[in-house]
């Protein structure tokens, strides 16, 4: 029950304030110590990504499983209002939101959503920088909002931390390329894990969110396209945002100047509006 409470306060508190800019955040410091092993420690195999990952999840734990102890034997009260503060650190919703309303409201769009995404959007129409913005939105409504959460409520305060630990790791080394395709693999398959029940739970809400979806296509009416993403994860969401929109998402994209043959998700239109991208921050707000 304590962890429930913590977990509502803790969202309500990253709505309200969004991020504490008067600290440095706890995710910038798991990546600079991310960045002091590589330095000192990279090689290009497996085994060596893997004492990465076992360094940070003990370290990090450790000192979080400390700070969970020493709040909670100051009681209940203090116990979830210090602990919710500190769990809205690693909620990021309102961040969320405001990157994808400055894509919005921006004068020069492909700049603002080249902040957010990783394609190539020189050539991007603004459909497709639409497109990419709800993705993006519906992506990180599992990364960023629900798994956290998640996390939290099983686990407490080690649960959120350990979470975004690895959510870090992964954002930082799992790339398939030269460098980080066997030094980031154990980082990015132990994201795909962590992430394989709440990208689900955050597919479920979105199809709740619409009755009109929930008929048509079924509560888990996401399953069939989001199985086509190259992440295990990734699709669920995308594809549900995209069946409540009745948009089509997904599609061949330009990744560092070559043409990537992704899959469609979703059965609606494939010219995306901004009022699309509006619509879609309303859910599960």
């Amino acid at each position: 029950m304590i962890n429930i409470t913590i977990a509502i306060f803790a969202y309500l508190i990253d709505r309200k304030f969004g991020e504490f800019r008067s600290i440095k955040h706890p995710v910038i410091i798991f990546g600079e110590m991310i960045e002091f092993f590589e330095k000192h420690f990279y090689k290009d195999s497996v085994s060596r990504g893997a004492l990465l990952v076992i360094f940070m999840l003990c370290v990090v734990g450790t000192i979080a499983i400390l700070i969970q102890l020493y709040i909670e034997s100051l009681g209940w009260f203090l116990n979830i209002l210090i602990t919710s503060v500190l769990a809205s650190i690693f909620v990021a919703h309102n961040m969320l939101i405001e990157s994808v309303k400055n894509v919005l409201s921006a004068e020069d769009k492909k700049q603002a959503i080249s902040m957010l995404v990783s394609r190539d959007t020189e050539h991007m129409s603004e459909s497709d920088i639409y497109k990419a913005s709800i993705e993006t939105y519906a992506e990180n409504l599992s990364d960023g909002v629900i798994a956290p959460l998640f996390y939290l409520l099983f686990f407490g305060l080690f649960g959120i931390v350990i979470y975004k630990v690895i959510n870090t790791m992964d954002s930082m080394v799992g790339y398939k390329n030269e460098i980080y395709i066997n030094f980031g693999k154990v980082a990015a398959r132990l994201d795909d894990l962590v992430n394989y029940i709440p990208a689900r739970i955050t597919a479920v809400l979105i199809m709740l969110s619409s009755y009109d979806a929930r008929e048509k296509y079924g509560t888990l009416g996401f399953y069939k396209d989001g199985e086509k993403h190259e992440s295990p994860n990734a699709g669920h969401p995308i594809t549900a945002m995209a069946l409540v929109l009745e948009v089509k998402l997904g599609g061949d994209t330009y990744y560092f100047g070559k043409l990537k043959h992704k899959p469609y998700f979703g059965e609606g239109r494939e010219n995306i509006t901004k009022e699309d991208v509006q619509n879609a921050l309303q859910i599960l707000v």
